[in-house]
C-alpha cells in the first residue's frame, strides 16, 4: 500500500512528467503521441489508486515543504477529489487515443505539452487545499488553455481567444482580490482553517461580500449566467481534441471550486442560497434556448454545456445531502457525456466535411455504427432512462421537490425536454434526412484510420451505460461523497490533525 504522501503526489506528478517528454520528443510526432498516451495511462493508475484509498470515506491529506497545516502547501482527497481526479485520467487516455489518427493538430508540437500544461492545472486545482494555491493552478490551467486555443492561428481563433483570455484575466483578479481580503481577515489561507475561523467573523456583511466575490470569480469560469457568454463565442473554434477536453474539465473546475468554498469556508444560507438557485435557473434556461436556436453541431453542443450547468449548482443551492450528492453524479455523468459528443462531432465533420446541419445527412446509412453511438450520450444528455443522465437528474429533481423549490425542479424538468429536442435535431439533420446536393465533400480517409476515434468514443459510451444499468454503486458513492461535504469536519480534521504529514 502506498503512503498517503505518494498516493496524493503522483497524481500531479504524471501530468507534469507527459508535459516534459512530449516536449523533449516535439521533433518526433509519432513517439511524442505515444509517450502522451504512455503518461495518461500511467495517470489514470494513479487515480484509480487514489479513488481506492478514499472509496472507504478515508479523507488523506498531506503538507509539503516540511511545514505543518496551516502553513505548509497542503494537498487533499476526499471522495468528491478523487472521483475529479479519475474523471480527469480518463480523459485524459481517452483524448489521448483519439489523437492517435486524428489529423486536426498534425504537424503542431505544441499541442501535447499544452495539453499535459492543462491537466497539471486542473488535477491541482482538484487536490489543493490552499485557496491561494487553487489561484495558482487556476494560472496554469489559464495559459495552457488559451495556447490550446489559438493553436491553429486561424483569425476566428485568435480573435476567439482574446475573449477568451481577457474575461478570464478579469475574472481572476477578482478572485485574488477576494484571496487577499479574505487573508486580510482571518490570517489564513488554508481552506481548513478558513472554515474554522470564517464563522468567527464578527462582520456579517463582510462575509457576505466575499462569498459572492468568490462566487462572481468561480462561476465565470463555471459559464454560469450571466458570465457566460465566452464560452459559446470561443469553444466552437477549437480543434475536436481541445473542445472535447474543455467541454469535459474546464468548467468542471469552477463548478468544483464553487461546491467546495460554499460547503467548506462559506455556509450557504437563505439570501445566497436564493442568489445560487436563481442562477442555475437562468443558466439552464440561456443555455438550451441558445442549443435550440442553432444548426452548427459545435455551437449547440456548446450552449449545452452552459445549461448542464445549471444542474450542477441546484444541489449548492438547496445544500441538503442528497442534493450535492446529485450534484456530484451529474458532474461525473456530464464530463462522460459531454465529452463523448464532441468527439462524436468531430467524426460527423471528417465524414460528412461540415459541421452545419442543413448541409449534412445520411449518416445512418454511411456510418450506422456512429449513429448508434451518437444515441447513447445524446439520450443520456436528455436524461431518458436507463442511462446515467437520467439518474443523475433524478437526484437534481427529487431534492428540488424535497425542499419545496418548484421553480428548480420545474426548470430542470423543462430544459430536460428542450434538451431532447435539440438532440432529435441533430439525429434528424445529420443522421436521417437524405444529404443535401451541395453538401461538402468528406474527407478522405480510409476506414482504418478511424478506428481509434472509435475505440474513444465506444469506451465513453460504455461507462455512459455502466452507471445507468448499475447506477447503485454510483449513486452510493455520491451519498458518500455528499456526506464528506456536509460533514465539513472530517475535512478538517483530517488537515489540521493530518497523522500523515512529512517529518
Amino acid at each position: 500500500m502506498m503512503s498517503p504522501h505518494v498516493l496524493l503526489t503522483l497524481p500531479i506528478a504524471m501530468p507534469l512528467t507527459g508535459l516534459v517528454l512530449t516536449t523533449l520528443l516535439w521533433r518526433m510526432p509519432r513517439l511524442q503521441r505515444l509517450a502522451s498516451l504512455a503518461a495518461s495511462c500511467v495517470f489514470l493508475l494513479a487515480g484509480i489508486a487514489l479513488l481506492v484509498a478514499t472509496a472507504d470515506g478515508t479523507i488523506l491529506a498531506t503538507q509539503f515543504g516540511s511545514w505543518e497545516a496551516p502553513f505548509g502547501i497542503s494537498f487533499v482527497a476526499d471522495n468528491l477529489t478523487s472521483a475529479m481526479v479519475l474523471i480527469t485520467a480518463i480523459m485524459a487516455v481517452v483524448i489521448a487515443i483519439y489523437r492517435l489518427t486524428a489529423p486536426e493538430e498534425d504537424g503542431r508540437p505544441m499541442f501535447q505539452p499544452l495539453y499535459h500544461g492543462l491537466l497539471l492545472g486542473v488535477t491541482g486545482a482538484f487536490m489543493t487545499g490552499d485557496i491561494f494555491n487553487m489561484y495558482v493552478w487556476f494560472e496554469i490551467m489559464l495559459i495552457s488553455s488559451f495556447g490550446l486555443l489559438v493553436l491553429g492561428g486561424t483569425k476566428e481563433q485568435l480573435d476567439a481567444g482574446v475573449k477568451y483570455v481577457m474575461l478570464n484575466l478579469v475574472m481572476t483578479t477578482i478572485f485574488l482580490a477576494a484571496v487577499a481580503f479574505l487573508y486580510g481577515a482571518t490570517g489564513t489561507l488554508n481552506m481548513a482553517d478558513l472554515a474554522e475561523r470564517v464563522p468567527a467573523i464578527e462582520n456579517d456583511g463582510l462575509v457576505t461580500t466575499l462569498a459572492v466575490l468568490f462566487l462572481l470569480a468561480f462561476a465565470s469560469k463555471a459559464a454560469l449566467f450571466p458570465l457566460f457568454f465566452w464560452l459559446p463565442a470561443s469553444y466552437h473554434t477549437a480543434s475536436t481534441p481541445v473542445l472535447a477536453i474543455f467541454a469535459a474539465l474546464l468548467t468542471k473546475v469552477g463548478v468544483y471550486a464553487i461546491v467546495r468554498c460554499f460547503t467548506l469556508i462559506f455556509p450557504v444560507t437563505g439570501g445566497l442560497s436564493t442568489i445560487i438557485g436563481v442562477m442555475a435557473a437562468l443558466t439552464m434556461i440561456t443555455g438550451v434556448l441558445g442549443a435550440a436556436s442553432h444548426f452548427d453541431i459545435r455551437k449547440i453542443l456548446s450552449f449545452h454545456i452552459i445549461s448542464q450547468i445549471g444542474y450542477m449548482l441546484v444541489g449548492v443551492a438547496i445544500a441538503t445531502p442528497l442534493a450535492l450528492a446529485g450534484s456530484v453524479l451529474y458532474i461525473v455523468h456530464h464530463i462522460i457525456v459531454k465529452a463523448n459528443l464532441f468527439l462524436i462531432g468531430g467524426v460527423i465533420e471528417r465524414k460528412s466535411g461540415s459541421c452545419q446541419l442543413k448541409r449534412i445527412g445520411g449518416l445512418h446509412r454511411t456510418a450506422p455504427f456512429l449513429a448508434i453511438l451518437f444515441c447513447i450520450p445524446a439520450l443520456s444528455l436528455a436524461g431518458l432512462p436507463p442511462l446515467s443522465g437520467f439518474w443523475a437528474k433524478y437526484l437534481v429533481v427529487k431534492p428540488s421537490l424535497d425542499a419545496g423549490s418548484w421553480y428548480l425542479a420545474a426548470t430542470s424538468l423543462v430544459v430536460g425536454v428542450l434538451t431532447l429536442y435539440s438532440m432529435l435535431k441533430i439525429w434528424n439533420e445529420a443522421f436521417w434526412k437524405t444529404p443535401s446536393t451541395a453538401a461538402p465533400a468528406p474527407t478522405r480517409n480510409s476506414n482504418s484510420s478511424f478506428f481509434a476515434q472509435y475505440v474513444a468514443i465506444a469506451a465513453l459510451s460504455a461507462i455512459t451505460m455502466a452507471i445507468g444499468l448499475n447506477p447503485e454503486p454510483f449513486v452510493a458513492f455520491s451519498v458518500e461523497a455528499a456526506g464528506q461535504l456536509t460533514d465539513s469536519s472530517r475535512y478538517i480534521n483530517a488537515v489540521l490533525e493530518n497523522p500523515y504529514a512529512p517529518n
